[in-house]
């Protein structure tokens, strides 16, 4: 089989390429998954970089969310049958063409769900369903600010945010992806080029938000501060602008708010049955049709590191495909 392999860890990606690897065999309790399509993530990029909080050594092969269909079964496996359309969610291993995991960790494919939407949904979902509803507390009415809007945990966090009854406002620094970002079901959007504070302070009449969702960092963050109401929670979901930010512990004293982390598969590890709740709350949602992933586009495996580079340099739109099968 073809997998991505990282043999090096390096800035540019160059210790990282396509390899040929053995067929995997699937141990007891175990079932060897065909993968139909993988997305891309930003921890993907990371943790070929060394710089993800997760860190593994080389060789391993990157790739969090899968779809697929069940190729053979390890002893005792009852729950699957081969050829049953799946989705997997890892932490690591999913951008190969197949892969061994535990059938605890697999769950059936929503049937309205393509293996593409299918592939897309659960680290995006997961990430925004944790930062909304379990650390961050979003109420029905309350107003919601969501930062890098566009990206794939941008995309799921103004979904879930309109599902929950709030009025978001989306940021994104391209009046483009904006416009997708509207359509999605944004109530305002802003272009952050030239800043966003009095633009969030206007729309809620001088209060602020009250959650802000940001996965963006740096300088983002700093303005975030300006523009967040008393009681307000701003979740740090990631540092994709490439600086980590600081506050003064006298700002959120005076303007009392929270700043909150959010690592949603962290939360699910240590709280494994509220984890459990999460998981199946989205999933059931999505067999629903309540939530609606976008995709931005697929590439066959031999592209992944141009799907890195697109990621790297903001050019995705909710989320990238990877088709292994192509």
């Amino acid at each position: 089989m073809r997998a991505l392999v990282c043999d090096d860890i390096s800035d540019d990606f160059s210790g990282t390429s396509i390899r040929h690897l053995p067929l995997p065999e699937p141990g007891p309790g175990e079932v060897r998954l065909r993968i139909k399509a993988a997305s891309l993530n930003f921890p993907d990029l990371l943790l070929c970089q060394g710089k993800y909080q997760l860190k593994l050594d080389p060789p391993f092969t990157p790739g969090m969310d899968t779809a697929g269909e069940v190729d053979a079964l390890g002893e005792g496996v009852t729950r699957f049958d081969i050829g049953d359309a799946v989705v997997a969610g890892m932490r690591f291993g999913g951008l190969s063409q197949y892969v061994c995991l535990p059938v605890a960790g697999l769950r059936k494919k929503p049937s309205n769900l393509s293996f593409a939407e299918a592939a897309s949904y659960q680290v995006a979902y997961l990430t925004a369903y944790v930062a909304l509803v379990r650390r961050g507390n979003l109420q029905a009415g309350e107003t919601l600010l969501v930062h890098g809007a566009s990206g794939g945990v941008g995309m799921a966090a103004v979904d879930i945010g309109k599902l929950l009854g709030a009025k978001v406002i989306a940021t994104s620094g391209s009046n483009e992806k904006l416009e997708r970002v509207k359509a999605q079901g944004a109530d305002h959007v802003i272009n952050t080029v030239g800043g966003f504070r009095e633009q969030v302070k206007a729309l809620t009449e001088g209060r602020g938000a009250d959650v802000i969702y940001d996965p963006v960092g740096g300088d983002v963050f700093d303005e975030s501060i300006r523009c967040i109401n008393f009681d307000g929670r701003l979740l740090v979901i990631g540092f994709t602008s490439g600086r980590i930010a600081s506050v003064s512990s006298n700002m959120p004293l005076i303007k009392g708010f929270s700043v909150v982390g959010v690592r949603a598969g962290e939360y699910g590890r240590r709280f494994p049955e509220r984890g459990e709740e999460n998981l199946n709350t989205i999933w059931q949602w999505a067999e629903e049709g309540r939530t609606h992933p976008y995709i931005h586009g697929e590439l066959p495996l031999s592209k992944t590191l141009e799907g890195f580079r697109m990621l790297e340099n903001r050019q995705v739109i909710g989320k990238l495909i990877i088709r292994p099968d192509w």
